[in-house]
């Protein structure tokens, strides 16, 4: 059977608040005081981090760190890139949310001819350029990237030369141009936004799953309508930040925002949506224990990891049946 390889992200370059780099740590003390193997029954590879330049001050006032964050992402891109020619699963556990654009260039590499559907699974949109950044931490920024958008036409900073190469290299990351179009994109949960990510969503029109919509339909029946709008996508990645939790269980991580999903409900969603075969990639992000009371954050989070690496492994395995 087509094996499934962790890939461990410890940057947390991208963040806004610290400590999303031992967001990894974290899940395996859960893993640990729920009595599971998960961490053995798995190949790990760690990918290269930079956090040691957090103790530097950043120039780049609009794109923190982003040059350090360009390297860290060429590791991440090229580690997934691998493992999908190697023929196995990744599935990515990293610290901020940044490091999905060097996921979606990893997976473009590994399939240029192919087309990419990415499920968004967060509290924000994380569509801001270092020309539109209230904040100008990176995290915020990856499906700009991966879109190869600048948003210009609401444009609020005027980044550095400098800042705009490094942005450029993000853009291009592993092979030139956009990895992704606005109609192959789909937002859940997604309630946290800023005018210009919104100005630019609805210009785009990408699809956006508000929570009440979710509440209504259910997780079996949105997967199928998801899956019906991604009918063009040859392939899929699915991104899953914790804070499209509920804030009531997502102290944990660095911005924990109301009326999220509550853990049945990301757990059914997760597992229904990994069934499909066209899923070649899962990402859980954000997770930070420095903010957190007991680790709670890490073991709603791990309980969702292991529901959704079951529906990987059973749908690995019927993939294999289905080739004997």
């Amino acid at each position: 059977m087509k094996r499934i390889k962790l890939l461990e992200v410890h940057s947390e370059l991208g963040a806004g608040t610290r400590g999303a780099g031992m967001g990894i740590d974290a899940l395996r003390v859960a893993c640990l005081n729920k009595g599971s193997d998960y961490f053995r029954r798995y190949n790990a590879v760690v990918v290269p981090d930079l956090n040691h330049v957090l103790f530097e001050k950043t120039p780049f006032r609009w794109a923190k760190h982003i040059d350090a964050i360009y390297t860290v992402q060429k590791g991440i891109a090229s580690a997934v890139e691998q493992t999908l020619r190697f023929g196995e699963f990744p599935l990515v556990l990293a610290g901020d949310h940044s490091s999905a654009n060097a996921t979606i260039a990893g997976i473009k590499a590994a399939y240029p001819h192919k087309t990419l559907g990415v499920i968004w699974i967060d509290a924000h949109a994380d569509i801001h350029s270092p020309y539109t950044t209230p904040s100008g931490n990176v995290h915020g920024m990856p499906l700009a990237a991966a879109l190869g958008l600048d948003n210009r036409q609401h444009q609020r900073n005027t980044p550095d030369p400098e800042t705009e190469f490094f942005w450029r290299r993000l853009q291009n990351l592993a092979e030139p141009g956009p990895k992704l179009r606005p109609e192959h994109l789909v937002y859940v949960v997604v309630r946290d936004t800023e005018e210009e990510e919104d100005a630019l969503i609805a210009e785009l029109g990408i699809k956006w799953i508000k929570l009440p919509e979710i509440k209504e339909k259910g997780a079996r029946q949105l997967t199928h309508e998801i899956y019906e709008h991604l009918r063009g996508c040859d392939m899929v990645y699915i991104s899953f930040d914790v804070d499209s939790l509920d804030s009531s269980f997502s102290i944990g991580t660095g911005t924990p925002v109301e009326d999220g999903l509550y853990l049945s409900e990301a757990e059914n969603l997760c597992q229904d949506l990994l069934e499909n075969e066209r899923v070649v990639c899962f990402e859980m992000v954000e997770i930070n224990p420095t903010l957190d009371n007991g680790n709670t954050m890490a073991k709603n989070a791990f309980n969702i990891l292991e529901k959704a690496t079951e529906a990987i492994e059973r749908r690995l395995r019927l993939e294999d049946e289905a080739r004997r």
